[in-house]
């Protein structure tokens, strides 16, 4: 048995770790219990035998659960602290494990990820999006700025991901990409926990409702969702679940004619997402055509179709491969509040074939579409590295 003492915050930390291989999930952007590294990753590392830490800089202390040591490097004070002074605090914290792989989630911490290395540390890169399409939808930096800072980017991700063991991306598409710059990649679908989001419920339960669950912003078609709920002829509700992207949004939203129709619901944990999605009709995820949305998987759009209702979705290309070939929803001109409303009420006003459509979707998730099939991916991996790394 080997004793770890930690020291954040000016605190000594003392955890007794049990001789087995030891994993250290790293983020200082994630909250502790986001649903791909703790719900999914951590956990099931943990329950295959693993010793899995996951090291965070929320402030809310450290705590124990389900099998995952949680670790606190305290809070960030604003984007700047985050991106220098947390990254650095996760860092340090992390390497008082001594763990045997380390496994990072924010591009923030790729500067750390290569001082793991250069102490000789096996590090996987998490890539849960394709970080220079992201940094060109930035509201905040000037257009030319952007591209700018979108080709640094390009360059700099490249040059660490080589040096990195592994990066395991969220979707097919960003593999390919880091595939295509000669990175070792691997793809863990951010695809839904069987069981979590069904509900007992039958469909004569439900109520003229729609939802969207998510981060609530511009780019994700928030604008376009209120006006559609507003133009329904169906006499049906929005469900909004989630945060505000900033307050502007909310409080110009909340003076449309739309917002009579919209149900706020705010922050809401899983229990309460599923009990949300069992008395929807159908579930939006109707995001406007940004680059780093177009390749994208949501994770949105599985989880409807896990907890078997409709999927209402943008009109890519992927995603109407995804929908049109399971039968599982209807896709819509994400710039078209008029069509979104049109598709609310043709599934509303037709309930046995928005069920059907459910159905559907639910029986793709179980086939193929779930985090069983990514889990043994992700276990298969770690065994592999592991091996290589004690070779």
């Amino acid at each position: 048995m080997q004793v770890y003492l930690l020291i954040a915050s000016n605190d000594i930390k003392s955890f007794q770790v049990p001789d087995l291989a030891t994993v250290a999930h790293l983020t200082s952007v994630h909250g502790r219990y986001d649903t791909r590294i703790f719900l999914k990753e951590c956990r099931s590392l943990a329950a295959a035998g693993h010793n899995v830490f996951l090291v965070v800089a929320d402030g809310l202390g450290d705590e124990v659960r389900d099998g995952v040591t949680i670790c606190d490097a305290g809070k960030s004070r604003g984007r700047i602290d985050r991106m220098l002074g947390a990254t650095k605090r996760v860092k340090e914290l992390g390497l008082q494990l001594g763990a045997d792989l380390y496994h990072f989630h924010d591009p923030e911490m790729m500067p750390a990820g290569l001082a793991l290395k250069r102490r000789g540390k096996c590090v996987v890169f998490d890539a849960h999006e394709d970080l220079p399409k992201q940094i060109l939808r930035k509201p905040y930096l000037h257009p030319a700025f952007r591209r700018l800072v979108s080709g640094s980017m390009a360059l700099y991700e490249r040059y660490a991901a080589r040096r990195f063991d592994m990066v395991v991306a969220a979707t097919p598409f960003i593999r390919k990409k880091f595939v295509s710059l000669d990175v070792r990649s691997t793809d863990i679908n951010n695809f839904p926990i069987l069981g979590e989001l069904e509900s007992d419920a039958g469909w004569s339960s439900k109520q003229r409702e729609v939802c969207y669950v998510g981060g609530i912003s511009v780019i994700r078609g928030a604008r376009e969702i209120v006006e559609a709920i507003g133009l329904s002829a169906s006499n049906a509700r929005l469900n909004l679940v989630g945060r505000f992207s900033d307050n502007v949004l909310a409080t110009s939203l909340k003076r449309t004619s739309g917002w009579r129709k919209v149900n706020e619901l705010g922050l809401v944990d899983r229990a309460g997402v599923r009990d949300i999605l069992s008395r929807s009709i159908a579930g939006l995820v109707t995001f406007l055509p940004m680059p780093n949305h177009v390749d994208a998987q949501p994770n949105k759009m599985f989880e409807y179709m896990s907890a078997g209702i409709p999927v209402i979705a943008s009109d890519f290309p992927l995603w109407r491969e995804i929908i049109e070939g399971c039968g599982c929803g209807i896709c819509v001109d994400p710039l078209d509040p008029k069509k979104i409303a049109e598709a609310i009420d043709y599934l509303v006003d037709n309930p046995e074939i928005a069920r059907r459509m459910g159905e559907n979707g639910r029986k793709a998730v179980y086939d193929r579409y779930n985090w069983d099939v990514e889990e043994k991916k992700l276990l298969a991996l770690y065994d592999s590295l592991l091996r290589e790394n004690n070779a």
